[in-house]
């Protein structure tokens, strides 16, 4: 299906691009890591100092009431693909739940079919081994980090929670980078785009820095000072404790702005900037409790702090700065937007939840009727209907706010009901007041949950990481991508073959003896003393789907590994 949506699309491009008179843009979209709407100074923030994206909101048009999932995977999924998450078998953010099915169509593979060069510059965290990889998934340049983020523990042990000089992927292989990660993923963005330059190719840069997420041990040292003495009192909504974390992520985020300013000059210097669509947006609300102008909440809740964030798109050639639109929108329409831009064509049959909103920012008339956007996101490996959810039409907002860190919905969480018309803070819960409205948006969400979990007959399997084939010689399994029930790594083995097995530890766990199971067949191995790295040899693996675990058999508590590695020798 995915291969012959696009090859359709080839030929629809060809049409199209004939009928062109001017290039195709470029695209640049930046999306931060746990920003939040609030840490701006443009969104009235008093403290922080973000000269550079202030000026490119100035420079943009905005949609003003733009959504995103509470938690970054979904908001991912849902991005690249135009689709909501529950879609996409992305249901939270780790153990094997932010798995991207890799049949989905992603605008980045659009993209390319129709002559960009495509790359991704940070943050993928929708599936870390083939065939889920930005490699596999459109995308013709990464550089990334695996799984959620740096200083987790998808990354290599070596790299030891770094920020700096971290350890990331170039193209798949191993790399070591110098600096910061900030700085290094908006410098490889940089040199992409002038490489794309020199060829004269519309090109599409998705620069998705890990800042300013957690953990805060590595920021950016001399802006760390400068926020540390400043009085943060008008931004903490938490405890004073949480000043000098504040400080650390206001260090982070200006860092950021200091690249994105990089980046626009970047353009400047080459003539790009009229002709070149720049987006700023973030993926969530704010990881700690601080700021968000006049919303309330923070990631992972369902109030508007948590799932509102700020979108600006510059676009000298086509959209006048300074240009709002305050229709409800939301990372669903990003793809719709950015191909109708572009002047491309869907793929026949390819259906989308977005829409785009591009005409409402051009300013012509439009036919828009309202519509309903759903934002929902919890632990666990299957959503539970209404479970930290929130359903909101252009007025009217009905929200469960049941918590995203539980799998079970807790019982006797009442619904609330904002008219965020007249109350865009949710102070006023107008459920008691207007029961009509409750039931229509409650059965509004009956129907999208309804659509969204029936998309595919096995609609929350996560997706099977594919061995043995020429893409992935070396498979690295950590517990990002391992399920819980299962306990378990979830295989396929299109053809029988004969592997290499490394467990590695990150210190010395004692002497002990380790179970490994795939399928049916199980191997024993022992670690020594002192050891941190346990093998085995030449195990043939049968075609196949299969279920890989650990069991560490000892008297005492011991710790799993910390990654396994499979390594393809030969065919069988």
């Amino acid at each position: 299906m995915k291969s012959a949506c696009l090859q359709f699309l080839i030929a629809l491009v060809c049409i199209a691009g004939a009928a062109r008179s001017s290039p195709r843009p470029n695209i640049v979209l930046i999306m931060t890591d746990d920003q939040g709407s609030g840490d701006l100074g443009v969104a009235g923030n008093p403290v922080i100092d973000t000269p550079h994206i202030d000026r490119l909101a100035r420079e943009a048009a905005t949609m003003t009431t733009f959504y995103v999932s509470p938690v970054c995977s979904p908001t991912r999924a849902a991005l690249m693909t135009g689709r909501y998450n529950y879609r996409t078998r992305v249901v939270d953010t780790f153990k094997g739940r932010s798995m991207m099915e890799p049949s989905e169509v992603t605008v980045a593979e659009v993209l390319r079919e129709a002559g960009y060069t495509t790359g991704i510059f940070g943050k993928w965290h929708l599936g870390d081994n083939y065939p889920l990889r930005p490699s596999d998934q459109g995308f013709d340049q990464s550089l990334i980090h695996r799984g959620g983020g740096l200083a987790q523990p998808s990354e290599p042990i070596e790299n030891d929670r770094r920020y700096t000089d971290p350890i990331l992927f170039r193209n798949n292989q191993q790399v070591q980078a110098q600096g910061y990660c900030t700085d290094v993923f908006f410098g490889a963005a940089i040199e992409f785009i002038r490489t794309a330059a020199a060829r004269q190719q519309p090109f599409f840069a998705y620069v998705t820095p890990n800042a300013p997420h957690g953990p805060f041990h590595d920021v950016p040292q001399a802006l760390y000072e400068k926020y540390r003495q400043r009085d943060l009192t008008p931004v903490l909504l938490g405890a004073a404790k949480d000043a000098d974390t504040v400080a650390r992520i206001y260090a982070m985020v200006e860092n950021i702005d200091e690249n994105v300013g990089r980046l626009l000059a970047e353009l400047d210097r080459r003539g790009l900037s009229e002709r070149t669509i720049v987006i700023f947006m973030t993926d969530n609300g704010p990881n700690t409790r601080r700021y968000v102008g006049p919303l309330r909440g923070m990631k992972s809740e369902v109030y508007e702090g948590g799932i509102r964030a700020p979108f600006f798109i510059r676009w000298p050639e086509r959209l006048r700065a300074g240009a709002t639109s305050d229709r409800i929108a939301a990372h669903i329409d990003v793809m719709p937007t950015l191909l109708d831009a572009a002047g491309v064509a869907l793929p026949a049959g390819l259906r989308l939840d977005g829409r785009s909103f591009l005409p409402l920012l051009e300013g012509g008339a439009v036919d828009w009727p309202d519509r309903h956007l759903v934002l929902q996101t919890h632990r666990g490996d299957v959503p539970v209907p209404f479970h930290n959810a929130a359903i909101r039409n252009q007025r009217w907002k009905l929200v469960h706010p049941s918590g995203a860190g539980r799998e079970t919905m807790p019982q006797n969480i009442p619904y609330e009901l904002y008219d965020l018309a007249a109350d865009p803070g949710e102070h006023h819960n107008r459920a008691a007041e207007q029961p009509e409205i409750v039931r229509g948006l409650k059965a509004a969400y009956d129907d999208w949950y309804s659509s969204v979990a029936t998309t595919r007959a096995d609609n929350f399997a996560a997706p099977r990481i594919v061995l043995g084939t020429p893409h992935e010689t070396e498979t690295v399994l950590t517990s990002q991508d391992k399920r819980t029930v299962e306990d378990a790594w979830l295989l396929k083995f299109p053809r029988g073959g004969n592997y290499d097995l490394e467990l590695r530890w990150k210190e010395p766990p004692g002497a002990l003896t380790v179970e490994v199971r795939v399928g049916t067949a199980i191997r024993q191995v022992s670690l020594p003393a002192g050891g941190t790295v346990a093998r085995i040899a030449g195990w043939r693996i049968p075609a196949g789907d299969a279920e890989l675990s650990v069991t560490v058999t000892s008297n005492r508590k011991q710790p799993e590994p910390y990654h396994v590695v499979l390594r393809h020798t030969s065919q069988s």
